[in-house]
């Protein structure tokens, strides 16, 4: 009996020096752990940053409006877009305006026989949209809008047909990696009482079938990539994962409809940039390209007659890596602050960043992903 006891004993002990061991271990991540940012970054009221792709109560979240509200401002967001499920949701629709100095604005997520379809910058049509997606982009479109593709390869997949009028495809989509099982994360799981940015950046990975897609349906026809929360719950740390960084014409204005129209436009024309804001701050990175002393901005298409210088600044203290990508594949890689090339080939090109300071976020996973450039061929 005694034996007994002292094995009993010694495999408690064995376990509490383990459990110690693992409480130590996981304490020293979570303290080191940080998000990198510049000490002075380099600001432009120009450039602005917002979550695109949340839901509330008025459809299927677990926060309403005004919850939801109350964390942004703790965010230092300029915007939000919410995309409740509708056809449209006019609830959700009409709640639009500025609240505490953001910019509130509301689109829609469609049930379609494809899957899912976020409309944007609508006018409310006096009917339902079509549950037929190729009806439904050319009626969001007729109503001044523009589409997006959701989460393509998630549990609602995507089911590809012919090309329509898309206007976007989401790259990542955090809460559709979110409801994933992944025994990898179990470790980390306590992460999400204490730094659950942490445990959101460890749960992502590489999304190669959107990267794929994306470059493929570039081919096509322009399309822009976008990050997206698609926060139902945890919305304070949804928020404060992914990032899209528009760049504007004129800054901010603080009349509503001229906001919001600015807002779109950043978007329908391809002019901005993606971050996984949790990992790093990412303000300040331009990529952008010059034809004869003529600026190009993202999202641009262009006539390659001449050729087209291509500039990418990436002004950060920390590692990284700079791919300059040329349909589908890295043709430049650089670790500078700064890192230019001259295209001389059509086709599309676009940046990713790799963070290689020290992070919970894979090494193999772009921090920032740019919209395009489009270089047509120059047909005599």
């Amino acid at each position: 009996m005694n034996n007994f006891l002292l094995k009993i004993k010694k495999v408690f002990f064995i376990f509490l020096a383990l459990f110690l061991l693992y409480v130590l271990w996981l304490s020293f991540i979570l303290l080191t752990f940080k998000t990198h940012r510049a000490p002075t970054p380099e600001a432009s009221p120009l450039e602005i940053e917002g979550v695109y792709h949340l839901h509330t109560t008025f459809s299927d979240g677990r926060k309403s409006q005004d919850e939801i509200l109350k964390l942004t401002s703790k965010e230092e967001l300029d915007f939000i877009i919410f995309t409740d499920h509708g056809a449209p949701n006019m609830e959700s629709y009409s709640s639009q305006g500025w609240t505490d100095g953001i910019l509130v604005l509301a689109g829609c997520e469609l049930y379609v026989n494809r899957g899912h379809l976020v409309g944007l910058g609508f006018t409310p049509p006096k009917r339902v949209f079509s549950n037929n997606a190729e009806e439904a982009v050319e009626e969001i479109k007729k109503q001044g809008g523009f589409s997006i593709i959701p989460h393509p390869y998630s549990s609602t997949t995507w089911t590809w047909g012919e090309f329509v009028d898309y206007s976007g495809i989401e790259i990542i989509n955090a809460y559709s990696r979110l409801m994933e099982k992944d025994l990898f994360l179990i470790p980390y799981a306590p992460a999400l009482l204490f730094k659950p940015e942490y445990l959101l950046l460890k749960m992502l990975v590489r999304p190669d079938k959107n990267l794929k897609k994306w470059d493929e349906l570039n081919t096509i026809h322009p399309i822009y990539g976008y990050f997206c929360s698609d926060a139902h719950r945890l919305y304070r740390s949804l928020l404060n994962l992914l990032r899209s960084h528009l760049l504007l014409q004129a800054p901010l204005s603080e009349d509503f409809e001229t906001a919001s129209k600015q807002v779109y436009e950043a978007l329908r024309k391809g002019r901005f940039y993606n971050s996984i804001h949790a990992a790093a701050h990412a303000h300040g990175f331009r990529f952008r390209g010059e034809k004869m002393g003529e600026m190009i901005p993202m999202g641009s298409t262009v006539l390659l007659d001449s050729p087209v210088r291509l500039h990418i600044k990436a002004p950060f203290p920390f590692a990284k890596e700079i791919h300059l990508i040329h349909n589908g594949k890295v043709i430049l890689r650089s670790y500078e602050e700064n890192a230019s090339y001259e295209a001389l080939l059509p086709g599309t090109y676009r940046v990713e960043v790799y963070l290689k300071a020290r992070s919970p976020l894979r090494k193999n996973i772009p921090w920032i992903v740019s919209n395009p450039i489009f270089l047509k061929e120059n047909k005599k």
